[in-house]
């Protein structure tokens, strides 16, 4: 069971709101499109460069990503591609992003035409739909996300390990500090030890 008082994840009304904001604008495409990652797939950085093409396999339905080892190396790994997601990224690229010979994927609206730059600009991204969607959440910047990903995949059986997987964890300690779980909650629905006190 997810301990909702202490999350650190954006709660799924506010995820409605922010999905529910217009995306019929370049801004609004691209935006929703950076959203989806974050919240489907716990992305945080975009690759800090708002990532190329070679970073998606259409036929295969995946998506590269990296993620930190041991050391905080970076490590390649391969997901599936969620339709929704795939939706959003091919309407960005059919009806609002910017015609350029660049090979980012995510790019400024204004000029000079190029990628997003800076993490903080997928923050700035995030704090902006958050503004938009009239919403308060107790947390700020991507990783609301990332932790709103893990509780639902908790709340739907997902064990650490896998949960660690999407979120490209090396150590089942680190995941279970995104996937919270209340067990206080889960007491009164346990069964005794057997041979324990009655």
């Amino acid at each position: 069971m997810v301990n909702d008082r202490d999350s650190r994840a954006i709660g799924p009304e506010h995820l409605r709101a922010v999905f529910a904001l217009p995306r019929d604008t370049t801004v609004g495409r691209r935006d929703y499109a950076i959203l989806l990652l974050l919240a489907r797939l716990g992305f945080t950085l975009l690759r800090n460069r708002g990532a190329d093409f070679g970073w998606l396999d259409w036929e295969a339905g995946s998506i590269e990503v990296e993620g930190k080892g041991a050391g905080k190396g970076k490590q390649e790994a391969s997901l599936p591609l969620p339709g929704e997601v795939g939706e959003a990224i091919a309407d960005y690229l059919q009806y609002g992003r910017p015609t350029t010979s660049s090979r980012v994927l995510f790019l400024r609206v204004n000029a000079p035409i190029r990628g997003l730059g800076s993490p903080t600009t997928i923050a700035t991204i995030v704090a902006a739909a958050i503004g938009r969607a009239g919403i308060d959440t107790r947390h700020h910047g991507t990783h609301q996300f990332r932790h709103a990903l893990a509780s639902d995949m908790l709340r739907h059986g997902a064990t650490l390990s896998e949960i660690g997987s999407v979120l490209r964890h090396r150590h089942t300690k680190t995941t279970s500090i995104y996937a919270k779980v209340d067990f206080a909650a889960l007491r009164p629905i346990s069964l005794p030890w057997p041979g324990g006190v009655k």
